[in-house]
């Protein structure tokens, strides 16, 4: 049997970091968005719920694919098993704020 491969992708969106696991990551068809594919959930038991992962289910129900826009992704790692996806409030954004991209402090030069 095959080995199959498990990838973790932490990201940031609307003020969260988002940490979850996946079986297929690459440059997508998108220019400037990483693709991700087959996104996996632990098995738990139904007796006990973990919120950070009920949240990823609910937001992630029915996706077959999302497109992450290269700026938001914090790290990918192979792993050798899964683990709990996690969603986490940024302690310095504020409800509603939109994150700043990185911009250049300066303009050209003019000589």
């Amino acid at each position: 049997m095959a080995h199959k491969r498990i990838f973790r992708v932490s990201f940031t969106n609307n003020g969260k970091l988002y940490e979850i696991y996946c079986r297929r990551v690459g440059q997508g068809e998108l220019y400037g968005f990483v693709e991700v594919e087959e996104i996996m959930f632990g098995e738990k038991s139904s007796l006990l719920v973990d919120p950070g992962e009920e949240q990823l289910k609910l937001e992630f129900n029915g996706v077959k694919k999302t497109f992450i826009p290269f700026h938001s992704v914090i790290r990918i790692d192979e792993v050798e098993k899964e683990g709990a996806g996690k969603v986490l409030h940024l302690a310095n954004q504020q409800q509603g704020a939109s994150p700043t991209l990185p911009m250049p402090e300066k303009g050209p030069v003019k000589s």
